[in-house]
């Protein structure tokens, strides 16, 4: 039987973060890894205001303490003077993963011209993946539809939990 699998979904949200609205984007990633994974996995799910140190702490604590083999967060990606996770995740994170960034964006831009404007990225602290998303939910699954099928391979890369997947939602790749 495949260890459980620790999976961080923050929502990086002023208004989110106070009550304002209903996060729809963090359960859209929910939603979106439920439709993908076979194999156990739990949620570490986080709504915070769009706070750098606070955006920071979120994700050391769920890669040092919550064991998260993967993190992804929503929000916080735009051109807006808040808007930093980027920042922060490129502050806690030891290596960056460009290329998860590039694919999101060039597989947005077939949908909007504004995919420009995001400035998503992903990077590794430790033996975790972080990868952040854009705020919409149907972007959300765009973006993930695209880089998903590389992601259990980086989780196994590093030693992670094995992630299985519906393959009649989303193949993984595994290179043989």
């Amino acid at each position: 039987m495949s260890k459980t699998a620790r999976i961080g979904v923050v929502t990086v949200s002023d208004r989110a973060s106070s009550g304002a609205y209903e996060d729809i984007s963090g359960q859209a990633i929910i939603n979106t890894l439920e439709d993908y994974l076979t194999s156990p996995w739990e949620t570490f799910y986080r709504i915070i205001p769009d706070e750098k140190d606070i955006i920071e702490s979120t994700l050391k604590d769920l890669v040092d303490y919550q064991g998260c083999c993967l993190v992804i967060t929503t929000g916080g990606t735009g051109p807006a003077l808040r808007d930093v996770t980027p920042e922060a995740t490129e502050a806690v994170c030891d290596r960056m993963m460009p290329g998860f960034g590039e694919l999101m964006r060039a597989e947005s831009l077939k949908y909007v011209p504004t995919a420009i404007l995001s400035r998503q990225t992903a990077g590794l602290r430790a033996s975790s993946l972080i990868l952040n998303l854009p705020g919409k939910p149907k972007a959300i699954r765009q973006c993930l539809d695209a880089v998903f099928p590389a992601i259990p391979c980086c989780i196994d890369i590093m030693e992670g939990p094995y992630l299985e997947c519906d393959e009649s939602v989303i193949k993984a790749f595994r290179p043989s």
